[in-house]
Protein backbone atom coordinates (compact mmCIF):
# COMPACT_ATOMS: atom_id res chain seq x y z
CA UNK A 1 0.00 0.00 0.00
CA UNK A 2 1.42 3.35 -0.87
CA UNK A 3 1.40 6.47 1.26
CA UNK A 4 -0.46 8.31 -1.67
CA UNK A 5 -0.23 6.78 -5.25
CA UNK A 6 0.31 9.28 -7.97
CA UNK A 7 -3.04 8.93 -10.57
CA UNK A 8 -1.04 7.14 -12.97
CA UNK A 9 0.01 4.72 -10.65
CA UNK A 10 -3.86 4.40 -9.32
CA UNK A 11 -5.33 4.11 -12.99
CA UNK A 12 -2.09 1.24 -13.63
CA UNK A 13 -3.47 -0.79 -10.30
CA UNK A 14 -7.39 -0.04 -11.29
CA UNK A 15 -6.89 -1.27 -15.08
CA UNK A 16 -5.11 -4.61 -13.58
CA UNK A 17 -8.24 -4.74 -11.42
CA UNK A 18 -7.05 -3.64 -8.14
CA UNK A 19 -9.07 -1.64 -5.61
CA UNK A 20 -7.14 1.56 -4.93
CA UNK A 21 -8.18 3.02 -1.89
CA UNK A 22 -6.80 6.37 -1.17
CA UNK A 23 -7.55 9.43 1.70
CA UNK A 24 -7.89 13.08 0.06
CA UNK A 25 -4.59 14.14 1.62
CA UNK A 26 -1.45 12.04 2.75
CA UNK A 27 -1.88 11.04 6.17
CA UNK A 28 1.40 8.46 6.31
CA UNK A 29 1.89 5.12 5.84
CA UNK A 30 0.74 4.19 9.51
CA UNK A 31 -3.47 5.66 8.45
CA UNK A 32 -3.09 4.04 4.80
CA UNK A 33 -2.06 0.48 6.46
CA UNK A 34 -4.92 0.55 8.96
CA UNK A 35 -7.57 2.38 6.03
CA UNK A 36 -6.51 -0.65 3.74
CA UNK A 37 -6.67 -3.36 6.21
CA UNK A 38 -10.28 -2.45 7.34
CA UNK A 39 -11.28 -2.23 3.67
CA UNK A 40 -10.13 -5.35 3.34
CA UNK A 41 -11.26 -6.92 6.23
CA UNK A 42 -14.98 -5.38 5.40
CA UNK A 43 -14.41 -8.00 2.42
CA UNK A 44 -15.93 -10.92 3.61
CA UNK A 45 -13.71 -13.01 1.30
CA UNK A 46 -10.53 -11.99 2.98
CA UNK A 47 -8.07 -14.53 4.14
CA UNK A 48 -5.22 -13.08 4.50
CA UNK A 49 -3.45 -9.14 4.52
CA UNK A 50 -0.57 -9.03 3.29
CA UNK A 51 1.65 -5.47 3.77
CA UNK A 52 4.64 -4.64 1.64
CA UNK A 53 5.98 -0.85 1.09
CA UNK A 54 5.51 0.38 -2.02
CA UNK A 55 8.79 1.51 -3.24
CA UNK A 56 9.44 -1.77 -4.87
CA UNK A 57 12.36 -3.16 -2.12
CA UNK A 58 9.73 -6.09 -1.59
CA UNK A 59 9.47 -8.93 -3.88
CA UNK A 60 6.17 -11.06 -4.37
CA UNK A 61 7.99 -14.38 -3.98
CA UNK A 62 8.51 -13.08 -0.35
CA UNK A 63 4.92 -12.42 0.41
CA UNK A 64 3.71 -15.31 -1.41
CA UNK A 65 5.99 -17.92 0.99
CA UNK A 66 4.44 -16.16 4.17
CA UNK A 67 0.45 -16.54 2.82
CA UNK A 68 1.48 -20.32 2.00
CA UNK A 69 2.72 -20.14 5.95
CA UNK A 70 -0.52 -18.66 6.88
CA UNK A 71 -2.58 -21.29 5.30
CA UNK A 72 -0.78 -23.73 6.95
CA UNK A 73 -1.75 -22.60 10.11
CA UNK A 74 1.70 -22.16 11.43
CA UNK A 75 0.89 -18.65 12.40
CA UNK A 76 -2.09 -15.56 12.60
CA UNK A 77 1.15 -13.32 11.43
CA UNK A 78 4.75 -13.61 9.90
CA UNK A 79 6.92 -10.87 9.74
CA UNK A 80 9.76 -10.52 6.82
CA UNK A 81 13.14 -10.28 8.42
CA UNK A 82 16.30 -8.94 5.98
CA UNK A 83 18.65 -10.40 8.43
CA UNK A 84 17.60 -14.49 8.76
CA UNK A 85 19.58 -15.04 5.90
CA UNK A 86 22.72 -13.02 3.72
CA UNK A 87 20.57 -12.04 0.85
CA UNK A 88 20.00 -8.22 1.75
CA UNK A 89 22.95 -5.53 2.28
CA UNK A 90 21.61 -2.67 4.06
CA UNK A 91 24.89 -0.84 5.05
CA UNK A 92 26.79 -1.24 8.34
CA UNK A 93 25.16 1.77 9.78
CA UNK A 94 21.65 1.37 8.37
CA UNK A 95 22.06 -2.14 9.69
CA UNK A 96 23.28 -0.72 13.66
CA UNK A 97 20.14 1.96 13.47
CA UNK A 98 18.07 -1.09 12.41
CA UNK A 99 19.88 -3.52 15.10
CA UNK A 100 19.40 -0.65 17.99
CA UNK A 101 15.03 -0.35 16.61
CA UNK A 102 15.01 -3.92 17.23
CA UNK A 103 16.79 -4.30 20.33
CA UNK A 104 14.21 -1.53 21.92
CA UNK A 105 11.11 -3.02 20.07
CA UNK A 106 12.14 -6.65 21.42
CA UNK A 107 12.75 -5.27 24.96
CA UNK A 108 9.16 -2.64 25.27
CA UNK A 109 6.52 -5.61 23.51
CA UNK A 110 7.51 -8.84 24.51
CA UNK A 111 7.52 -9.89 20.39
CA UNK A 112 11.01 -11.20 19.92
CA UNK A 113 11.69 -10.54 15.95
CA UNK A 114 15.22 -10.39 13.92
CA UNK A 115 13.43 -7.45 12.01
CA UNK A 116 11.07 -4.90 13.48
CA UNK A 117 10.98 -2.43 10.76
CA UNK A 118 10.40 -4.67 7.77
CA UNK A 119 7.51 -3.60 6.31
CA UNK A 120 6.40 -6.84 4.13
CA UNK A 121 3.97 -8.96 6.92
CA UNK A 122 0.91 -11.09 6.52
CA UNK A 123 -1.86 -11.46 8.64
CA UNK A 124 -4.41 -14.62 8.25
CA UNK A 125 -8.35 -12.66 8.98
CA UNK A 126 -7.91 -12.58 13.41
CA UNK A 127 -4.24 -11.45 13.16
CA UNK A 128 -5.28 -8.26 11.10
CA UNK A 129 -8.77 -7.78 12.62
CA UNK A 130 -6.64 -7.51 16.14
CA UNK A 131 -4.34 -4.30 14.47
CA UNK A 132 -5.59 -1.06 15.30
CA UNK A 133 -3.05 1.44 14.34
CA UNK A 134 -2.59 5.24 15.14
CA UNK A 135 0.39 6.28 14.49
CA UNK A 136 0.41 7.69 10.82
CA UNK A 137 3.96 7.98 10.65
CA UNK A 138 6.64 5.52 10.57
CA UNK A 139 6.29 4.42 14.08
CA UNK A 140 3.75 2.03 12.95
CA UNK A 141 5.58 -0.83 12.88
CA UNK A 142 6.90 -0.80 16.33
CA UNK A 143 2.63 -0.39 16.96
CA UNK A 144 1.94 -3.34 15.11
CA UNK A 145 4.30 -5.48 16.87
CA UNK A 146 3.14 -3.74 20.12
CA UNK A 147 -0.53 -5.40 19.37
CA UNK A 148 0.53 -8.41 17.80
CA UNK A 149 2.45 -9.03 21.89
CA UNK A 150 -0.79 -7.88 23.43
CA UNK A 151 -3.16 -10.14 21.86
CA UNK A 152 -1.18 -12.79 21.97
CA UNK A 153 -1.02 -13.13 18.02
CA UNK A 154 0.92 -16.67 17.18
CA UNK A 155 3.62 -15.17 15.11
CA UNK A 156 6.59 -16.34 12.58
CA UNK A 157 9.56 -14.60 10.92
CA UNK A 158 10.12 -15.82 7.02
CA UNK A 159 13.84 -14.43 5.49
CA UNK A 160 13.21 -12.30 2.92
CA UNK A 161 15.10 -10.12 0.15
CA UNK A 162 14.92 -6.42 0.70
CA UNK A 163 16.00 -4.44 -3.26
CA UNK A 164 17.46 -1.60 -2.21
CA UNK A 165 17.77 0.40 -5.07
CA UNK A 166 18.01 4.21 -5.97
CA UNK A 167 14.24 4.60 -6.32
CA UNK A 168 14.09 3.17 -2.62
CA UNK A 169 16.57 5.14 -0.66
CA UNK A 170 14.70 8.22 -2.63
CA UNK A 171 11.09 6.97 -1.14
CA UNK A 172 12.42 6.58 2.42
CA UNK A 173 14.88 3.73 2.78
CA UNK A 174 17.97 6.14 3.36
CA UNK A 175 19.90 6.44 6.95
CA UNK A 176 18.00 9.88 7.99
CA UNK A 177 14.51 7.85 7.33
CA UNK A 178 16.08 4.86 10.01
CA UNK A 179 16.94 7.52 12.51
CA UNK A 180 13.45 9.27 11.95
CA UNK A 181 12.21 5.88 13.49
CA UNK A 182 14.30 5.76 16.32
CA UNK A 183 13.38 9.03 17.23
CA UNK A 184 9.63 8.37 16.49
CA UNK A 185 9.63 5.48 18.80
CA UNK A 186 11.40 7.51 21.80
CA UNK A 187 9.13 10.13 21.52
CA UNK A 188 5.43 8.14 20.99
Amino acid sequence: MSTQPSLSVQLNLAAAGAVVVTHPINLGQGAALQTGIEYALRQPETRYVVTFDSDGQHRVEDAAAMVDLLRADVADVVFGSRFLDGRTSPGLLKKLVLKAAIAFSNATTGVRLTDTHNGLRAFNRAGASALSIKQNRMAHASEIIEQVGKAGLRYVEQPVHILYTDYSRKKGQSLLNSVNILTELLYK
